[in-house]
């Protein structure tokens, strides 16, 4: 099958996923941490919360007002701390 025939074939299959004749093959879903809500339930400041990720100030700021969201290791350490605040101390401590 050439390249124009699986694009073709791929864009007729979006579409009749739009239109509702056909479902998904597969939905992939993440959960984006509440950034402003994690830091709020550690007692930090958005700049102690980037040192203590190693990020800027300014990318902590993007992440809270949603314009941007954390991925790949941040995404993982924010989580972490969502479920377990008590290890906001060990990662502040390095």
């Amino acid at each position: 099958m050439s390249i124009f025939n699986e694009l073709k074939t791929s864009l007729e299959e979006a579409v009749a996923i739009k239109k509702g004749d056909a479902l998904p093959a597969r939905v992939t879903r993440y959960n984006v941490a509440d950034v402003k809500a994690i830091r709020a339930k550690l007692n930090v400041s958005q700049a102690e919360l980037a040192a203590a990720l190693g990020t800027s100030l300014d990318t902590v700021k993007s992440w809270e007002q949603k314009r941007r969201n954390p991925t790949g290791l941040a995404a993982k350490v924010l989580a972490t701390l969502q479920d377990d605040p008590q290890y906001f101390k060990v990662l502040a401590a390095h």
